[in-house]
């Protein structure tokens, strides 16, 4: 059943991305960017209602209210594509950190050379930290909210990976806040295999975290505290016991 299930979504997928991209992209490029960032989530809020129709997903979204009315870098665990669709339409408009490869997507990157995105090349890694560091301060001024995920890459459920601090260093540069965000979507819709699987995807949002006067390792610290408790709590799969399971790979690489 679950692969049934997952062929007809991928079948809805592919067709919303081929109609979406007829329809949307050619009038996207003349529009203010708040209006550009509304038409082009339609497809990202029909991807999230078509995965909880056809593969049997329930969703239960906590901590809305909690979001700041002004811009903020959002900090969340990495497990899945859901996540990357979904956090677009949490807090718009938002400027996502990714892998410039993504942008050579037909129809998919096209879209997202619209949203501002920060695209880094993952084989300069000093050239990468210095860009988000820059680039994410200029789009918070700009008023855009920026979404970063400090694992660097996906996570498999259960596994555990050292955050990378360049998020926590953006904020604190800014003067704004840092909004964690955990989930166990990688339990549903896994990060590296097609069949998705039916249950409760939860996602939590936290209490935004003052950065002014603070150090960005400590805010990091607080945010990933934040996130490992939640996800010890609505997580299937056991999270590590202990912290030294976690990679000491430090590098930028963007899921």
């Amino acid at each position: 059943m679950n692969v049934i299930r997952s062929t007809v979504f991928y079948i809805g997928y592919f067709l919303a991305m081929l109609i979406c991209g007829v329809l949307f992209l050619p009038p996207a490029p003349f529009l203010p960017l708040a209006s550009r960032y509304r038409l082009l989530n339609l497809y990202n809020h029909f991807i999230i209602a078509w995965f909880r129709l056809v593969c049997g997903v329930r969703y239960d979204v906590r901590g809305r209210e909690r979001l700041p009315d002004g811009p903020c870098v959002l900090l969340a665990n990495h497990q899945c594509e859901w996540e990357t669709v979904y956090l677009q339409l949490l807090k718009p408009p938002v400027c996502t950190v990714l892998k410039k490869e993504l942008l050579n997507i037909p129809i998919f990157g096209w879209g997202l050379r619209l949203l501002h995105p920060i695209a880094l090349d993952r084989s300069k890694p000093a050239r990468a930290m210095k860009q988000v560091l820059t680039q994410g301060k200029q789009r918070l001024e700009e008023g855009l909210s920026v979404l970063i995920f400090p694992e660097g890459t996906r996570v498999e459920p259960g596994q555990r990976r050292r955050y990378n601090k360049s998020g926590a260093v953006i904020a604190c540069r800014a003067g704004m806040p840092v909004v964690p965000v955990a989930h166990n979507a990688g339990e549903r819709w896994p990060g590296h295999h097609w069949v998705k699987r039916p249950g409760r995807l939860t996602l939590v949002v936290g209490e935004p975290i003052e950065t002014v006067g603070r150090s960005a390792e400590e805010v990091l610290a607080e945010t990933e505290a934040w996130i490992e408790a939640q996800l010890a709590e609505i997580s299937e799969v056991p999270r590590p016991r202990d912290e030294r399971q976690a990679s000491s790979d430090g590098e930028i690489q963007p899921g």
